[in-house]
């Protein structure tokens, strides 16, 4: 399908581009889209499709053909959330976005949280990321098995303690970033696949020297479709982290 351009800005301040990947999420894409979209009226979503069996992809097309506001990027495969953020975010920078929102296609990011999100970005000029999170006060997820939040909390604190990074919620899927700062933490070395990839493009923004807030949410289980949770993407958060944290004990940020 060929793509069409982002309509030109309409004298907002900021132009906002909600980057959604979806991987088997035909029960959920429609209605992710209508809350973003009825939370924040003037933002663009740009739904980033491997390949899904299950027709996601057509459905994400129908949703575009309806409503200008909303874009299709098509994947040959699926190579994991990473990639598929990687490709996301290429697509903003050539379009020119000022603010770079990632989503969950699968219901868990309330969208109702994201004018709060978009607010703290532009109320300090050095603060380059806000994150949905879990794990600060007022925050909580639900109907989640108690092993999967035992998992999320312990692996947040020691990515916390190993990278000395200040975040309660690194691994958090919710964030909206200052398009200009995300872009200049992008290098080929980002080649991280799974929940590894948010602790590294937070260390990354926190090394810049610039400020992330955390804005609580209530973080929902997904209703329809399979979690994309595996042992891999475990494995792979906890060695990068270790290597990671070690390299920074003797000074070596990267």
């Amino acid at each position: 399908m060929p793509e069409s351009s982002p309509p030109v800005n309409s004298g907002a301040p900021e132009r906002v581009l909600v980057i959604t990947p979806t991987y088997n999420e035909a029960p959920n894409i429609n209605s992710a889209v209508e809350k973003v979209l009825a939370a924040v009226p003037s933002v663009n979503v740009l739904i980033v499709d491997d390949a899904s069996p299950d027709g996601t992809g057509q459905l994400a097309d129908a949703i575009a053909a309806a409503d200008d506001r909303v874009f299709v990027l098509h994947r040959a495969e699926k190579e994991g959330l990473g990639h598929a953020y990687l490709a996301g975010f290429a697509w903003a920078f050539e379009h020119g976005y000022d603010v770079v929102v990632e989503m969950d296609a699968d219901g868990s990011h309330p969208a109702e949280r994201l004018p709060v999100m978009l607010a703290a970005l532009a109320a300090d000029p050095n603060v380059a990321l806000v994150i949905g999170s879990r794990w600060v006060a007022g925050g909580s997820v639900v109907d989640w098995p108690w092993f999967r939040e035992a998992l999320s909390r312990s692996a947040n604190l020691y990515a916390r303690l190993a990278l000395r990074l200040p975040v309660r919620d690194a691994t958090a899927g919710y964030r909206a970033y200052t398009a200009s700062v995300l872009e200049s933490v992008i290098d080929d070395s980002v080649h991280s696949r799974g929940y590894i990839f948010q602790i590294d493009l937070a260390l990354r923004v926190h090394d810049t020297g610039h400020t992330i807030v955390e804005v609580p949410i209530e973080f929902h289980n997904r209703v329809a479709g399979t979690s994309k949770m595996s042992g891999g993407i475990v494995y792979e958060a906890m060695a990068k982290v270790t290597a990671w944290g070690i390299a920074r004990a003797f000074g070596k940020k990267r």
